[in-house]
């Protein structure tokens, strides 16, 4: 967040975000608390990087989902049960420097971001927790807990639940990342229209693409226009590193070094997504190089549109993710026999464990996405309005040098799925309508 004094209004390269949805999601945090509880939630360190310099800072998400403070070194507190009615919520900031205060937030403005009244600074808050904490029974600590990932560094939150536990050991403790993997889950209106907003710049950076993409381009060009649309968008930058990926790139799903040369006949597969106001969008496209498929890549594409087009609109209430993906998977192996990867004695043969789509259909299609791109939630619950997915198919050819993925953002609601790209061109003939006029443009 990039901060200013202006009439003592908050300026960020974001447009201010209503202090009420913070205000919202505290009330829906505090509500699954048990009684006399205090709960703590720490910003993310500044990672070092090398010598005296720091990764580009990125806020905790917990803390930025409950109060909208989006700098270092900011701490919140809630204690719905605290007999001092003014500490039952309350937020800690680093202190600004001597001739350089518009470099954080003032208390006045802290409390204009996120709506806690009570807004104390850093170096007060070792004597104030300790008086909170003995008014209470119990203590959640926001310990990261996403099952994508078992990290080898210790977070801040984790490094201060073990202070805590040694210090106050008899005070029970809890987890406070079941309660926001349940919160995460169901986006507010506020929450739609941040991710609508990341997916706008988005979508705005792959039409700039189209208009650039030809045989003889480098893909990071290609990734350097991506990234300069975004910021002049007002995104902080990528919400991932993005896949700009041409000819036998496009088959390594993990690919990012984007350092190839695209030529005549490739496919480019783009995997991109803006981050707005901490909120992300991820969209996957893939498009002719010269700007016309090829009736093999042009196959094969239309088998990705197809499974596309049956996982959104299977994201409704009450199914559940096991049962979607099962339909999709057979969905996938019908795709692949058609384009003669398997025959039914593939799928006849093979293990319920190792099925014969993995070699060709590499990822799962679908995952949660809000304020992470993989968003905490529960897998096993069924669907439910308010959930936004990604619905990601991809089918990936190495032996011919050819892969189609697509991707499109999906909202659930009671009355159907809504695509939340469907202003984004994915139609073969769109795509191959869009070069071509960029093509024509250029040469007139």
């Amino acid at each position: 967040m990039k901060v200013c004094l202006l009439n003592r209004k908050v300026i960020m390269r974001y447009e201010s975000i209503p202090a009420e949805l913070f205000q919202l999601n505290r009330n829906r945090f505090a509500r699954k608390m048990k009684p006399e509880s205090i709960a703590i939630f720490m910003s993310n360190d500044r990672m070092p990087r090398s010598g005296n310099t720091a990764f580009p800072f990125r806020q905790n998400s917990g803390l930025f989902y409950l109060s909208g403070l989006d700098q270092e070194d900011s701490i919140v507190v809630l204690f719905p049960d605290c007999v001092q009615e003014d500490y039952r919520e309350l937020a800690f900031i680093k202190r600004p420097e001597e001739g350089r205060e518009g470099a954080s937030l003032s208390r006045a403005e802290a409390s204009a971001v996120s709506g806690i009244e009570k807004i104390l600074w850093t170096d007060e808050w070792n004597s104030v927790l300790h008086g909170l904490i003995l008014l209470a029974k119990r203590i959640y600590v926001n310990i990261p807990e996403h099952d994508r990932l078992l990290s080898d560094v210790p977070s801040r939150d984790l490094r201060y639940a073990r202070l805590l536990m040694d210090r106050y050991p008899a005070h029970k403790f809890h987890r406070a990342q079941p309660i926001l993997r349940q919160l995460f889950m169901i986006k507010s209106a506020h929450e739609i229209a941040l991710i609508r907003k990341s997916i706008d710049i988005t979508g705005e950076a792959f039409r700039k693409v189209l208009e650039l993409t030809r045989p003889g381009v480098p893909e990071y060009e290609l990734e350097a226009a991506v990234t300069s649309e975004f910021i002049r968008r007002r995104a902080k930058g990528h919400a991932f590193s993005p896949t700009v990926a041409s000819g036998p790139n496009a088959c390594l799903p993990g690919y990012i070094a984007n350092e190839r040369t695209c030529g005549d006949g490739d496919l480019l597969l783009l995997r991109i997504g803006s981050e707005y106001a901490n909120y992300g969008s991820g969209l996957s496209r893939t498009v002719p190089v010269n700007g016309q498929y090829s009736p093999r890549q042009r196959k094969v594409y239309e088998s990705v549109l197809r499974i596309l087009e049956q996982g959104q609109q299977m994201l409704v209430p009450g199914i559940t993710l096991e049962e979607y993906y099962r339909e999709l998977g057979g969905r996938a192996e019908s795709e692949l026999i058609q384009l003669g990867l398997l025959d039914k004695k593939d799928i006849k043969n093979q293990p319920a464990e190792h099925p014969a789509r993995n070699r060709y259909y590499l990822h799962g299609t679908s995952h949660h996405l809000g304020l992470d791109v993989h968003d905490l939630a529960y897998h096993y619950d069924p669907i439910q309005a308010g959930m936004v997915f990604t619905c990601k198919p991809g089918i990936y050819i190495p032996e011919e040098g050819l892969a189609v993925r697509l991707e499109n953002e999906i909202l659930v609601t009671d009355e159907g799925p809504v695509n939340l790209m469907a202003d984004l061109p994915v139609r073969a003939e769109e795509i191959e309508e869009l070069m071509q006029v960029s093509v024509l443009s250029e040469q007139g």
